[in-house]
Formats: structure tokens, sequence, C-alpha cells
């Protein structure tokens, strides 16, 4: 049996697209003599619909399309597809389901068991969890097919386990000869290893091969990074999609062992044959991206680089954006805000502004001006002192300057309204240029430079800045981003010689302690026993609850950590503070 994965990048709600660009696959794939086509979870509507699946018009929609145009391009092959879908028999209950399509009919409809209620996924809400567990007999062979997190529950694999039931050993003690899982399996760093290993004790322990696609894209603040790949009844990677962008993938499973259909046979093939499962590699330091990590299977700066890239191209591309602005400060964030903005879209497509203040440092101008050259992007100049000075005037009066938070804050609103009006006027969507760290502890200004239409560096603490930085520069070999921006210390230059350590502790420790108290779940206490000293530790944790209501109005970041701020981190505003 030849076997394609079609690795695609749907787009949520656009159903029509999403459905040609699948029968265009099952056509080339059934020319080229694929006998099974599988594609990924909900890959009809894109995953997460969210809800949209609370509206009858979508789901409607939804079955009209899959039934009227997907299915009879199933004619002479078979093809498992991902859709939410109504089942009559049951009193019209939503399922997570993988349906089964074979020469114009719809042969089987396998439903998703394990439906996950935890981070930045809500499934309970929708969907109803599959009653019943039945292998598919499908060319002499008897398959189990299931549905993403349904292969995320062995008990011989995780020491804690979320549910009760297991759906693959229940499918496996049915006879089950070959594993298919469809997934729509979001991205953060050290997800494609961790997948993997868990596939492969999966396919070794069952001793049957494993076939698993991945939704590929970005899709609101959510990054897929596909990676799909086969196991071999050993528990060997077999051959592996490239992650973070479209593919097809084809492989022929006689006497249910995996072989790769050779290049010579057919010229899509994507992979190596023979890679290995990475093994034995230890968990990444938190924020920490090591050079030795670059190695093919491994994750560091490439893998964070790649999904931020795609992330921000396909979160211009799927809100009817192509072109971006970004106030270039001098600093080290707007810098790699840029880079990867000109990487993602294009320099063409970047606009960098410049909005010195009387603060600003005449290095910081010098290195926006080069980091724009280096990068090949276009640059406005567009001075703050006019429109400070006025505010100055209206609201101190004849008193002389304070210099307080107040007068802080209002060049960053200025900057803000700037980068909005060029919104505005030239259609270019602002991207914000806070990190992860700032925003956790309230270090940005609301209406000021946290206005934007994404927040590409949300979920990047500042010390995985610099190493992306790093990164980016060695990949050029020299400096993108002026030597300068790197080295200088960090500072807002809203006030004279202001630097960040005068109101925050160094960002390595900032960063480790954002860590066990977001990522982590860790209290005062806890964080104190890692080697903290009580009054650093409690200062920060205030000041993450106290700027709650600033990320509760902040623009969509990318989620690329465990635990980023949004859907995945849902925080009351108003409470008392967790270190009390």
């Amino acid at each position: 049996m030849i076997i394609a994965l079609g690795q695609v990048n749907p787009t949520i709600g656009d159903l029509q697209n999403n459905a040609a660009k699948m029968i265009r696959i099952i056509e080339e794939c059934r020319d080229d003599g694929v006998e099974l086509v599988v594609f990924p979870e909900l890959a009809v509507t894109g995953y997460p619909p969210r809800d949209l699946l609370l509206y009858r018009a979508f789901l409607q929609e939804v079955e009209r399309i899959t039934l009227q145009e997907i299915l009879p391009a199933t004619a002479d092959i078979t093809v498992i597809i991902g859709a939410p879908w109504r089942t009559a028999a049951e009193g019209g209950k939503l399922y997570n389901t993988a349906l089964v399509m074979k020469n114009m009919e719809i042969y089987a409809i396998h439903q998703k068991t394990l439906l996950p209620n935890y981070d930045v996924f809500d499934e309970n809400r929708y969907f109803a969890p599959a009653p019943r567990r039945n292998v598919l007999d499908l060319a002499g062979k008897k398959i189990a097919v299931t549905v993403c997190e349904d292969t995320w529950n062995d008990k011989d694999y995780w020491e804690r386990r979320l549910y009760d039931q297991d759906p693959v050993e229940e499918l496996c003690s049915q006879g089950a000869e070959l594993l298919v899982n469809i997934s729509a399996s979001p991205y953060h760093l050290g997800k494609v290893r961790e997948r993997s290993k868990m596939l492969s004790a999966l396919a070794k322990k069952y001793r049957i091969p494993l076939v698993y696609v991945n939704q590929v894209g970005g899709n609101d603040e959510l990054i897929f990074d596909g990676s799909s790949l086969v196991v071999t009844e050993n528990g060997e990677v077999a051959c592996q999609a490239p992650s973070f962008q479209e593919s097809v993938l084809y492989y022929a499973l006689p006497e249910g062992r995996p072989r790769l259909v050779s290049p010579l046979e057919n010229r899509k093939l994507v992979g190596e044959a023979g890679s290995k499962a990475p093994a034995g590699l230890a968990a990444p330091t938190p924020w920490r991206l090591d050079a030795d990590r670059e190695a093919p299977g491994t994750e560091g700066a490439d893998h964070l680089h790649e999904a931020l890239v795609l992330g921000l191209r396909d979160y211009l591309r799927k809100t009817g954006f192509d072109r971006v602005v970004i106030g270039l400060s001098g600093g080290i964030d707007s810098a790699v805000t840029a880079a990867l903005a000109v990487t993602a879209l294009g320099a063409e497509k970047v606009l960098g502004v410049l909005m010195p203040s009387r603060y600003s440092s005449r290095d910081s101008i010098k290195d926006s001006l080069e980091l724009a050259k280096n990068l090949g992007m276009k640059t406005r100049g567009i001075p703050i002192e006019k429109p400070f000075t006025a505010f100055l005037d209206l609201m101190n009066g004849k008193r002389l300057p304070r210099l307080d938070l107040a007068e802080e804050n209002i060049q960053a609103r200025i900057r803000g309204n700037i980068l909005m009006f060029i919104s505005n006027r030239e259609r270019r969507m602002v991207i914000t240029t806070g990190n992860k760290s700032e925003l956790a502890v309230g270090y940005c200004t609301l209406y000021g430079d946290m206005s934007g239409g994404l927040a590409l560096l949300a979920d990047v603490p500042k010390t995985m800045v610099y190493q992306l930085a790093a990164y980016m520069n060695e990949q050029e070999k020299g400096e993108t981003i002026p030597r300068g921006m790197i080295t200088k210390a960090p500072s807002a230059e809203l006030r004279p010689d202001q630097k960040d350590r005068d109101s925050l502790p160094p960002y390595e420790i900032l960063d480790r302690v954002l860590h066990l108290y977001i990522e982590e779940n860790c209290h005062l206490d806890e964080i104190v026993a890692a080697g903290f000293r009580r009054k650093t530790v409690k200062d920060i944790l205030e000041k993450v609850d106290r700027a709650e209501y600033k990320r509760f109005q902040a623009a969509p970041g990318l989620r690329v950590t465990t635990r980023a701020f949004g859907s995945g981190r849902r925080m009351p505003i108003a409470r008392s503070s967790s270190v009390m």
C-alpha cells in the first residue's frame, strides 16, 4: 500500500480553498499510484475553528463542501480527512472526526475520543467524545485510525495521564496492524523532539508501524510545525516531512513495513530514508537555545526562527495584510522584529520608522539606520519633540517637567499614534516589538509600544531575543544586526540615562524566575527554594500579577514556549496577589 501524508496549511474558515488544495493533492496522488491519502485533523476547517463551530450555517457548509466537492474526488483512491461532523443517529452531536472516503463514498467514520481541555485547547466546549472505537478494514489490513490527542495517553510512557481511556490500547487489542493518527499539534520549543519520541515509543510498544500527519502553518497565536512522519514497528523514524512548510510525503507499506518510494519512482518525495528519531537528548534548559542543539533532529534557534517567520507570514496572509510597519528604537527587540519581518515578507514589504525624542541617543539612531541598510528595508524619520513639548505644555502648564511615569509614557503613546496613523493610511499592520520578559512584568505602555496588530516576540524572553540575534548574524556570516544593538545596555530611553536595570533585575535572573512562575506554575516559596532571593522573587511576581490588565489588552502574540500569554494562560484581572 502506497500512502501519501498530506501536510497542508489550511486557513481557518476558508472551506472552499482548503478543499481545493486537498483535491489537487488527491488528484496528483491518484496519478502517482497512491492508494491512501491522509490529511490532518480538522483539515476542512483548519484548526482551531473555535466558536465558528457554534454556527449551524458553518457546519452545514462544511458538510456540503465535504460531500459535494471532496467526496467526488475520491474515485479509485482512499482518503482520510479531518472535519467536524454531526451524527444524526446520536441526536446531532458534533464530533471531531476522521472521515474515511473510498470510491466517492464515506466508507467509515472514526471520532476523537480524548478531547483536550487544557492550555490552548477547549475541545470539550464543542465536541462530544467518541462513544466507541473500532479498527478500519482496508485493503486487507486492520488500521487503527485515531485523532491527535488519542495517541497521547499511553500509561507506559507518561508518568501522569490525563484520561482514563486509552484508544490506542483498545484498537491494538482488536488486532490493528497499522496506526494512523491525524493531528493538529501546535508547536512550542522542544515539541518536535517530544512528539517524535512519544510516537516512536508507541509504535515500538505495539510492534506496528505508525503514520502521523500534522497540520502546518500559523493560525492566530498558534504555530503548527507539521513534521509529519512514519515510524516502523521497531520505533525508528523512517522518514519525516520538513518542519514549518507544506509537503506531501509518500511511503509504501508492503507487509506492514514502511519503505521509502525512491526518487526515481516519485519526484514528489520529501525526506531521507533511514533517518532515526533523536534519542537520549536532555530537555533544553529554560530560555536557552544552545548552539550544540543545531544538529538535524534537534531544536534550537533555527526552529524558533522558522516558527516565528511562518507565524508572522501566515498571520499577515490570513488576515488580509501584506505589508508591515515597525518602530525602530535602536534596541535589540525592534532589530530582531525587523529582521524576522524582512525574512518573512521581503524587505520591500517592511517599513521602519525612527521616532527619536530628546532622550534618544545618537548610537540608537545610527544603529537603526545601519540595521535598515543591512536588511534593505526603507525607513522614515519622524521626530516626536514637537508633540511631546505640546503635551508637556498642555498638561504641566508653567510647571517644570517632572520626569515622572506619565511623561515617560506619553512619549510611547505619541509613537504608537504615529505608527497607527501610518497603518491606517498605508494599510500596513503594526508589528509591536516588546518581548515576553517586558510583557510579563508590565514594562510596556498601553496604547503606546503595545499598540499594533501582532506582538511577534510576545512569547520570546529577552535572553532568547539575544540568542536569536546571534543566530541571525551567524547565518548571514556578518552583522546584519549591528553589534552595538547587542552589546549596549537595554534601555527604553524615556528619560536621561535610563537603563532597564534601574527597574528590573538582570534579565538572566528575571527570565529564570518568570519561567518557574509562568510555565512551571511555581509559587513564591518554591521559586525561592530554587536559589533566588525572596525580595527579588516577590517583586517580580507582584509585577506580573499587576500587569494582567495590560496583557488582557495586548496585541495577540505567537506561542513558542510551553505557556504563552493568551488563551493558554487565563488569569483573573481583579484578584489578590499570588505572592501574599
